[in-house]
C-alpha cells in the first residue's frame, strides 16, 4: 500500500513538471517578445573657472547648484600684489610721458633766448675782429706795423668767425629742439610703459571672475579667505547650451542608426520626449564591451558609442548631466 502511494506521488510530480514545461514553452511561443531598451544618459560640456594670479578668495557670489548666465560675476579675488604692480606701472608711464613731452617741447624759452644772446655776442665780436683786421692790414701795407701784427689780427678774425658759427648752431639747435631719434626713443618708452599698465590691468580684471557661458555650478572648491594658486580651479560649471546624449549600442542593434539619423528620445526625469540627431558613432575599444557568441556558432558582437545632439538646445534647458534617456 505504501509503495503504491509513493508511485502515485511520483506520477503526480511528473505530470506537474510536464505541465509546467509545456506552459513555459507555450508562453515562449505565443507571448510577444519585448523590445530591447536602448538606454543612455545626458552629458554636458563643463569648464573650470580659475584665476591667472595667486590671490585670496574675497567673495563667492554663487554656490553649487546655482544657474548662471554668461557674464555673471562668480568670484571676487583679492591680490594686494596686483595693486602694487599697478602703482609701479602707472608711475613708470607718467615718467615716460614726461620725458616724451620734454623731447617734443624742446628747449625752454629762456634757453633759446640765452643761445640767441650768445650768438649776438659772437656776431659783435666778429664785427670788431673784421674791422680790426682791415685796419691792421692797411697799416701793414704802408709799412707802419710789422707783418706779425697783421697775422695776429687775421688769426683773431678766423677765431671769431668760428665762434660765431658755433653760437649760431647752438641757437638753431635750441630752436629745433630734440633730435628725431631722441623723440622716437621717448615715444617708445611711453609705449613700453603703457604696455606694462595694460598687462597689470589684465591681471586686475582676473581678480573678478565671470561666467564665460550659461550653465549650472556643479562644484565649488575653495572657501572664502582661502589662498588660491595661479591657475588652480575654483569651480566647475556645466554648460546648459551644449547637451549631448551618449548610448552604448551593441552592433546588432545598429541597423537604422547612422550618422544623421533623427531619433526620438524619452527623458523620464522630465517626463517628455526630445528630438535628436545622431552625430557620431565610435567603436568602444574595451574587450568587456564584446558579447561572445562563437560558442553558439555565431560571431562576437561589439559595442559602439553613439552620440546624438538635440535638434534644439532650447528644449534641453532643464536636462542635467547624468539624466537617463531612452531611444523610443
Amino acid at each position: 500500500m505504501a509503495k503504491r502511494t509513493k508511485l502515485n506521488n511520483l506520477l503526480i510530480i511528473a505530470i506537474v513538471l510536464v505541465a509546467v514545461m509545456a506552459l513555459v514553452i507555450l508562453v515562449g511561443i505565443f507571448l510577444p517578445k519585448q523590445k530591447e531598451v536602448l538606454q543612455g544618459q545626458a552629458e554636458t560640456t563643463a569648464y573650470r573657472v580659475s584665476s591667472k594670479v595667486p590671490s585670496r578668495v574675497k567673495e563667492l557670489r554663487v554656490k553649487s547648484g546655482d544657474s548662471v548666465k554668461a557674464g555673471d560675476t562668480l568670484v571676487i579675488m583679492d591680490s594686494p600684489e596686483v595693486e602694487a604692480k599697478m602703482m609701479q606701472a602707472e608711475a613708470a608711464e607718467a615718467a615716460a610721458m614726461a620725458i616724451e613731452q620734454k623731447a617734443r617741447n624742446g628747449a625752454r624759452r629762456q634757453e633759446i633766448q640765452g643761445a640767441y644772446e650768445l650768438w649776438q655776442k659772437a656776431l659783435a665780436g666778429l664785427d670788431v675782429a673784421e674791422k680790426t683786421f682791415a685796419r691792421v692790414e692797411r697799416l701793414a701795407a704802408e709799412g707802419v706795423v710789422p707783418a706779425q701784427k697783421r697775422d695776429e689780427a687775421e688769426a683773431q678774425l678766423k677765431a671769431m668767425r668760428a665762434t660765431e658759427a658755433a653760437a649760431r648752431s647752438q641757437y638753431e639747435m635750441a630752436k629745433e629742439g630734440a633730435r628725431r631719434e631722441d623723440k622716437a626713443a621717448a615715444a617708445a618708452q611711453v609705449a613700453r610703459a603703457r604696455g606694462a599698465v595694460t598687462e597689470v590691468q589684465g591681471y586686475r580684471r582676473e581678480t573678478v571672475l565671470t561666467a564665460t557661458a550659461d550653465g549650472v555650478v556643479t562644484e565649488v572648491f575653495p572657501c572664502v579667505g582661502e589662498l588660491v594658486g595661479q591657475g588652480a580651479p575654483i569651480m566647475n560649471i556645466a554648460r546648459t547650451d551644449d547637451v549631448r546624449f551618449i548610448f552604448n549600442v551593441r552592433e546588432d542593434y545598429l541597423p537604422g542608426l547612422t550618422v544623421g539619423t533623427e531619433i526620438t528620445l524619452y527623458a523620464p526625469a522630465v517626463d517628455r520626449e526630445l528630438h535628436a540627431k545622431v552625430t557620431s558613432m565610435n567603436v568602444m575599444g574595451s574587450y568587456a564591451t564584446w558579447k561572445a557568441t562563437k560558442a553558439l556558432d555565431q560571431y562576437d558582437l561589439k559595442t559602439f558609442e553613439v552620440t546624438a545632439r538635440p535638434a534644439s538646445q532650447a528644449d534641453t534647458k532643464d536636462i542635467l548631466a547624468g539624466m537617463t534617456v531612452i531611444i523610443k
